[in-house]
């Protein structure tokens, strides 16, 4: 049984193989990875996804600033979730996100992670 859709946003490979893996293997999500913020919008025109998870430090565009561009196609009922190392939980909240989830994260905990903040 799936958890859902899930849109995963980061630049780093690294990251989107290791949180694509667990997400799938361990949490039951249907992942569709993205390394920008170009690839996001695609992937929600696409195909809406039930809950994105979105890194804050990206090269072109950051995560804020994706989630601006992002939110007019997700409406409010998809939420958003930040990745990040900083801890800028508040200002990230008051963005409009669901949660944060702090790097580096433990890829077993994460799925779990996820079902907490899409729960509240």
């Amino acid at each position: 049984m799936s958890a859902g859709r899930l849109l995963l946003v980061d630049d780093e490979p690294d990251i989107r193989m290791i949180a694509t893996m667990a997400l799938e293997r361990v949490g039951g999500w249907t992942v569709t990875a993205a390394a920008s913020a170009g690839e996001a919008i695609a992937a929600v025109r696409a195909d809406l996804p039930d809950v994105v998870l979105l890194d804050v430090m990206m090269p072109d565009t950051d995560g804020p600033a994706t989630l601006a561009q992002l939110r007019p196609l997700l409406g409010d009922g998809v939420p958003v979730i930040f990745l990040t190392a900083r801890g800028e939980t508040d200002h990230l909240l008051a963005l409009g996100a669901a949660g944060v989830i702090a790097k580096p994260f433990d890829p077993i905990a994460l799925p779990g992670a996820v079902a907490a903040i899409t729960a509240r």
